[in-house]
């Protein structure tokens, strides 16, 4: 087993093992019952790991310990000096990028555990600026759903409002969570936390129907060109495959249903094919080319659901650190 292969929970328990039984103990007392059982479960199966490996996990994790250390004493862009000083600026925006994800989930936790349609009912009549601070806090996944089933007014409205919030006090998160019946109780650790913007809404997009996705940036094109081509250089689409590094495109075949695999690339360019078929096996190439052949009347629906399960599938790997994305510039490292 190699490092970049490792999972966040396999790493979890490697850092448990380095500390030690005694300061693994102490850290096992922080953490929820199901935490617990997880973790154990993961040192239990986790196999010898080489001196090099443990090193380079225990370097991530200091990282980490730092990045939070400093971005909860002095904010974000005092984080943001400091960490470029240690490990340099695309070092530095990974770990802030990481940081600043979890720092948001201990706030309006209640969300990100609810069902969608939960939160649909709970935000949907309030203002627009109100939707998009509750959607700022929950998942991807859960703000795709609960946005692509508003009103379409409300929904660019909503889609524009959190691309362009910067950050919030304690105290207007306080007023929302009363106003939505103390239903959320989660209170913000940070004097100003940031949260929303073009990194977050692109995530949100990511996670949409290409249908939504279509009418959202056609219409936003037209209200506030610059503010979405913001938002589509962040994203990650199927056809950005052809910017990710051959270790990268080979990881995440590993994990693609066939099925998927031919049925997105029935409506993909020549490009993406090429250096999918590059990073594949003569075999499993022959073979896919051969399905490709003989797979007639495909729907172009079915195409972009394909695609749409296949970036999902890149973007869990990202999110576990098992493979980079370059988006945003040439400077700024997703990882």
């Amino acid at each position: 087993m190699t490092e970049h292969k490792l999972a966040g929970q396999q790493k979890a328990a490697a850092v448990i093992v380095a500390l030690g039984a005694e300061n693994a103990s102490k850290v096992y007392k922080y953490l929820r019952e199901d935490e617990i059982e997880q973790l154990t479960y993961e040192v239990a199966r986790l196999s010898q790991m080489p001196a090099k490996e443990t090193q380079d996990v225990l370097n991530n994790f200091y990282q980490i310990c730092l990045t939070q250390k400093v971005v909860t004493e002095g904010g974000v862009e005092y984080a943001r000096n400091v960490l470029e000083k240690a490990f340099g600026a695309q070092t530095a925006t990974s770990l802030l990028d990481r940081v600043t994800k979890s720092l948001r989930t201990k706030a309006f936790e209640f969300i990100r555990k609810a069902d969608y349609k939960n939160i649909l009912t709970i935000i949907q009549n309030e203002h627009p600026q109100t939707i998009a601070l509750v959607l700022s806090y929950a998942r991807t996944d859960q703000a795709a759903a609960v946005i692509a089933e508003l009103p379409k007014e409300t929904r660019l409205d909503v889609v524009e409002r959190i691309a362009t919030m910067d950050r919030t006090s304690p105290e207007i998160i306080k007023i929302v969570e009363q106003n939505l019946a103390e239903k959320f109780s989660s209170v913000m650790s940070l004097d100003f936390a940031e949260f929303g913007g073009v990194n977050y809404i692109a995530d949100v997009m990511n996670n949409m129907d290409r249908a939504n996705e279509k009418y959202i940036f056609d219409e936003l094109n037209r209200k506030d060109a610059v503010l979405s081509e913001e938002i589509r250089k962040r994203m990650f689409v199927f056809e950005d495959i052809t910017l990710l590094d051959d270790m990268s495109i080979q990881r995440f075949l590993r994990e693609v249903d066939s099925k998927d695999l031919v049925f997105a690339l029935k409506g993909a360019n020549q490009e993406v094919a090429d250096v999918i078929f590059k990073n594949m096996s003569t075999r499993s190439s022959e073979s896919v080319k051969s399905d490709l052949e003989y797979t007639h009347n495909v729907r172009l629906r079915d195409v972009e659901e394909a695609q749409q399960r296949i970036v999902g599938v890149i973007r869990r790997l990202e999110s576990e650190g098992e493979l980079v994305i370059m988006k945003g510039g040439k400077d700024e490292v997703i990882a």
